[in-house]
């Protein structure tokens, strides 16, 4: 099949692995990060990945937890690699049919940062792109990407088509995606779907891109602030 040759280059991506699992223990949830990077990196996307555990990321919602009494805390570092980057990607396991606690420590620390605004007076997420990758050997992999995909749309990041993809083995205790005879890297719907996302993904960063952002029209909070209300029609002077 002929295809057209896409260039993204000057866009920048950051997966976030919220594997349970400190560098350099195998993660199974890296083996279905590897192939939505290797797509994007061999169409010019600047790809970074981390994982969060191996970092101090303290506990709370305020960008940096050291003005809030806590001896130390990796998350500005992290933060600044989140906010280099176009396209945002949350990727982790599934512990007790949920996302891991780290899974929900990264929420936390990006909900921390959904107050703080960018040169156009939005909401400092609004313009970036998200999505999610989910694996286990339990059920809950929808579950987990809707509560994923939810925090990321809610402080302000936008959600393509199809944004999530994940595989779990039978339900239960079984193989996990890179063990032997797991069928995990042979999965045709999972590897549909982690290539649609990733397009997905790359398609609408470059979109927003081009187009300078979501419009600053009727989503400026100093706006609403000042008394611009963008057309909501008060009951009460009806």
């Amino acid at each position: 099949m002929n295809a057209p040759s896409y260039d993204f280059t000057g866009l920048r991506a950051l997966f976030i692995n919220c594997t349970l699992k400190r560098s350099p223990e195998p993660s199974n949830t890296a083996g279905l990060v590897d192939i939505s990077t290797s797509i994007m990196t061999r169409h010019g996307v600047a790809v970074d990945v981390v994982r969060a555990v191996d970092y101090d990321i303290a506990t709370g919602v305020w960008p940096d937890m050291r003005e809030h009494g806590w001896a130390t805390d990796d998350w500005p570092e992290l933060f600044e690699k989140v906010l280099a980057a176009d396209i945002l990607v949350l990727a982790g396991p599934i512990w007790l049919g949920d996302n891991s606690s780290v899974m929900k420590r990264v929420h936390e620390r990006l909900y921390g940062g959904s107050h703080l605004l960018n040169d156009a007076g939005q909401y400092l997420y609004y313009g970036r792109v998200g999505g999610c990758l989910i694996t286990g050997n339990e059920d809950g992999v929808k579950h987990c990407a809707q509560n994923v995909l939810y925090t990321l749309q809610h402080i302000g990041y936008t959600i393509a088509p199809q944004a999530d993809a994940g595989w779990i083995g039978e339900a239960g205790p079984g193989p996990s995606y890179l063990d032997p005879g797991s069928g995990g890297p042979q999965n045709d719907f999972t590897n549909r779907n982690t290539t649609f996302m990733t397009w997905n993904l790359m398609h609408l960063a470059q979109l927003l891109r081009n187009t300078g952002g979501i419009p600053a029209h009727g989503n400026v909070r100093a706006g609403w602030d000042a008394g611009c209300r963008y057309d909501f029609a008060n009951p009460e002077y009806r």
